[in-house]
């Protein structure tokens, strides 16, 4: 049965006491340490805010790794399972699927504590793939999270209690968390996907105090009337505005104070059912640049116009860098790019459609782009505004209309997510070859038809490989290197060792040379390698450590290779040199 909040003024003085006295030794989290982490511990999703999930552990090496031995494992609980370890101190905090979150002897895997959020017994009529989490956030004495109920909550790191939770949405109004939150100067921020039922409300970012749980603010990606961005909708009215979401994990310049997050498509996507292919419907498949204070768009960069399904969620790495792009690997260059210049930009591919993006990241101007894997989509980019021009081949104008679209909806990126090494400069990036026959599926929105598309996915033409790494120098946009395989990429992790760790959907989990790409060590996990790869230190000692499960993404790329049979099952595996 479904809990009402409660959030009692006893329990709030409880968290905030124990945000300052928590005991036992531990020392509380701080903004100053989130932001300068010690090189033992993982604090957030790719340990640092500026998304480059780097390490700079240096104990496993290029000419160690290929002694690392599994030191201990345990099983997840079921559903859909692409999490990220946290580590504290010689503490693993792990989001299981379901809202299970368990603390865990880094070293050992002995079990510390274990919360059992209470789950909604009707949420699966109301959410699909209720029970994802990809990342928990940790700040003074409490770990932090988003419900698939609908609550922003915490819990206490020491015993695993509820400190508080705040009601976001109604999950019942078709909001869904699939991500987990980042902590901006003590504020507990996130942003979520929302289906129609919710409306444009349910599209929002939000920050709530970290101790006490109260909400900060409030920030919509759908513009209301008489706001600016209202016109770009074409008089589409307000409540039928659908699905403008923010289901990855932000990324935060503390020196700007801005918070960067990434939008998907509208509902639905062919846009000749809204109000006719000609308008932009912002802030979809756009990158938000955040007031880290209040919450107030300070730009907006919109990537493309989708029709497809081709969301831009994905993370945006922060990166100071000499910006001084290659025109022999980058299509696209600004006039204000072809003067080497050192630049703060925001980098990566945000979407997709694989195209890497550069931005200057205090103002959102467009600097360079260039393509990655195959895509039809984006015939052009116009390079003094960094707008797209789209395929006009490949846009629909009605319903039952067949199109070979270029990345398919599974993406040339999608969640599983590129590193960056600043010992080398370059992005490592894990694609996926990829299309899809897309056909419109109706005439007119409906609540019960999210994207009003068919898709049947294929590998992309001329080659029968559909995974990749490939690293782009971050100041030119020259590729470095680049593997293809067979079984589709996951999420990458690079290291201070001269490493770059990642798994396959074929439970294939490797180090990789950072600089040649050669490849250094391999197990087989047995299942798709999908969560998200960390290491860390206790006592000295180093660890590696990765999960495997299951979800949307790896069973769509598993059916483009059937010969590759991975195993099933969420499992949590730790590495480490012998001592």
């Amino acid at each position: 049965m479904y809990r009402s909040m409660v959030v009692c003024a006893v329990l709030l003085t409880g968290a905030a006491a124990l945000a300052q006295d928590p005991g036992d030794g531990f020392e509380p989290v701080t903004d100053r340490m989130l932001r300068n982490p010690d090189p033992a511990d993982w604090l957030m999703w790719r340990r640092t805010f500026d998304h480059w999930g780097h390490s700079p552990l240096t104990q496993i090496d290029r000419s160690s790794v290929g002694r690392l031995q599994l030191v201990w494992t345990r099983a997840l609980e079921p559903g859909d399972q692409e999490g990220t370890p946290l580590v504290y101190g010689g503490v693993m905090y792990f989001p299981n699927p379901s809202d299970v979150t368990q603390a865990l002897d880094a070293a050992s895997g002995d079990l510390i504590w274990e919360y059992r959020r209470s789950v909604p017994d009707d949420i699966d009529d109301y959410i699909t793939s209720s029970a994802r989490n990809r990342n928990l956030a940790i700040y003074g004495n409490l770990i932090l999270d988003n419900g698939v109920d609908g609550y922003a909550y915490a819990i206490d790191a020491l015993s695993g209690e509820l400190a508080w939770e705040s009601l976001i949405l109604d999950y019942r109004r078709g909001a869904r968390h699939s991500s987990g939150p980042i902590v901006v100067n003590g504020n507990v921020v996130s942003g979520r996907s929302c289906r129609p039922a919710g409306g444009p409300e349910a599209c929002v970012v939000t920050a709530f105090d970290a101790v006490t749980g109260r909400e900060i603010w409030r920030t919509r990606t759908i513009p209301r009337p008489g706001e600016p961005g209202d016109e770009t909708w074409g008089g589409v009215p307000y409540e039928q505005r659908w699905h403008v979401g923010t289901w990855m994990v932000p990324s935060f310049d503390a020196e700007l104070n801005q918070i960067y997050v990434g939008t998907s498509v509208t509902s639905p996507a062919p846009k000749f059912m809204l109000a006719g292919n000609s308008e932009q419907y912002l802030y979809h498949n756009s990158t938000l640049a955040l007031d880290g204070a209040s919450g107030e768009i300070v730009w907006y960069f919109q990537h493309l116009v989708d029709h497809w399904d081709l969301d831009h969620p994905y993370e945006r790495m922060l990166i100071d860098t000499v910006v001084e792009p290659d025109p022999d690997a980058v299509r696209w260059m600004s006039p204000g790019s072809r003067v080497p210049e050192a630049r703060k930009v925001i980098t990566g591919i945000p979407g997709k459609t694989g195209l890497v993006y550069t931005l200057d990241r205090e103002h959102g101007e467009f600097l360079w782009a260039r393509e990655t894997v195959e895509q039809n989509v984006v015939a052009d980019i116009n390079t003094e505004s960094g707008a797209a021009t789209v395929n006009g081949e490949k846009v629909y104008t009605a319903a039952g209309q067949e199109r070979l679209i270029c990345p398919g909806a599974l993406g040339g990126k999608n969640y599983p997510s590129a590193t960056y090494s600043p010992l080398t400069g370059l992005m490592y990036f894990p694609l996926q070859n990829t299309c899809m026959l897309s056909t419109s599926a109706a005439e007119e929105p409906s609540l019960d038809d999210l994207y009003a598309i068919r898709t049947r996915g294929q590998i992309a033409p001329g080659t029968d490989n559909v995974g990749t790494i490939e690293a782009i120098l971050a100041a030119t946009g020259q590729t470095e290197w680049k593997l293809e395989q067979r079984a589709g990429m996951l999420s990458l992790l690079s290291t201070g060792g001269g490493l770059v760790f990642g798994g396959d959907v074929n439970g294939r989990f490797r180090a990789y040379d950072d600089e040649t790409g050669a490849m250094l060590w391999e197990v087989s996990l047995g299942a798709s390698v999908n969560g998200y790869p960390v290491t860390y230190a206790v006592d000295g000692h180093q660890y590696v450590a990765v999960s495997t499960g299951g979800s949307g993404l790896v069973f769509g790329l598993a059916r483009l290779t059937p010969e590759l049979r991975p195993g099933a099952g969420n499992r949590l595996y730790v590495f480490a040199l012998p001592e």
